[in-house]
């Protein structure tokens, strides 16, 4: 990969300057957002030049340069590595695009955080939880269609007690618990209507609380128990972050989770049944603020820290 070059002090060395031309990209439909302003207090503490972009402004070009711009800046020239926080609502056409932009400027040599293979993944449930069962990770029974009779047939196979959940989106927005077979009926035909695709996830329980595992680079940073009222357990829907220790076994599944989805940054969910741990989710952009909370870690400053020592490599 081809660098830039500035002085870059490295603390804890004065008398060392390290020529690193580091400047990151990050890619933020609100560079005020809580996660964004962290990314950017981090870059500049670290002594690293950073730039705001918003991927509905990218120019790509085929055959003449440059590849992909914003306004005036060649991203291939300027950028030592491109952070994405997130890849933002739009239509199949739009979204498609930018995928393929972002796989673009990698195939060209620029570190993209979080690699694009792995964001196509984890932002698809039934891609990623499939890909999650195919390498031997425990996760829940889930059946998906387009068929509200198939969907009501894989209700009573799961139990007649799931969660319907959009096939694509976070936060656990969207999501709703279902237990009465006509209720189930109702929501299934409703969803098809609209040309949705029916995902139905068994019921585990767990009482009330989760496990967010955050991982960087192959090891968990930071991990919290979500602790709510209901059987929703996402910060954003409620719930008390609370500091927890994972156990080996636990960290494990974690990373394990995470490399198989391909990320370098991530957000693991994992749901404690009677019968151990699920993995739920891989959150390719995962926001860390209730996170925050309860750790010492300046998960930010690591971050950053490690895209710096992925950029050197």
């Amino acid at each position: 990969m081809k660098l830039r070059l500035q002085h870059l002090k490295i603390e804890g060395s004065p008398n060392l300057d390290l020529m690193a031309a580091l400047r990151f990209g990050l890619v933020t439909r609100n560079e005020r957002s809580w996660s964004s302003t962290q990314l950017l207090e981090a870059m500049r503490r670290a002594g690293i030049e950073s730039l705001c972009l918003r991927l509905p402004r990218l120019v790509a070009r085929v055959a003449y340069p440059p590849a992909a711009s914003s306004d005036d800046t060649d991203l291939l020239e300027k950028l030592s590595a491109l952070i994405i926080r997130p890849i933002g609502r739009g239509s199949l056409e739009e979204i498609i695009f930018r995928m393929d932009l972002l796989y673009r400027l990698e195939r060209l040599g620029m570190l993209v955080v979080n690699p694009p293979k792995s964001i196509e993944r984890a932002i698809d449930k039934y891609y990623a939880l499939s890909l999650l069962e195919e390498h031997g990770l425990p996760v829940p029974r889930t059946a998906v269609t387009e068929s509200p009779r198939e969907a009501l047939r894989a209700f009573h196979e799961l139990g007649g007690d799931v969660v319907v959940k959009p096939l694509f989106g976070s936060r656990g927005v969207g999501s709703t618990r279902v237990s009465d077979p006509d209720v189930a009926e109702r929501i299934f035909h409703s969803i098809s209507l609209h040309h949705g695709v029916l995902y139905l996830q068994e019921f585990i329980s767990h009482g009330s609380s989760d496990i967010r595992a955050f991982v960087l680079g192959g090891r968990v940073l930071a991990s919290m128990r979500r602790v709510a009222e209901g059987w929703k357990t996402n910060v954003s829907q409620g719930a008390r972050p609370v500091p927890v220790r994972l156990g080996e076994e636990m960290e494990e599944l974690a990373v394990k989770a995470s490399e198989v989805i391909g990320c370098m940054v991530a957000g693991v969910d994992i749901l404690e049944s009677e019968e151990g741990p699920k993995v739920i989710e891989v959150n390719s952009q995962p926001g860390w603020r209730g996170l925050q909370t309860v750790t010492k870690v300046n998960i930010a400053d690591e971050i950053i820290r490690y895209l710096i020592s992925v950029v050197k490599k």
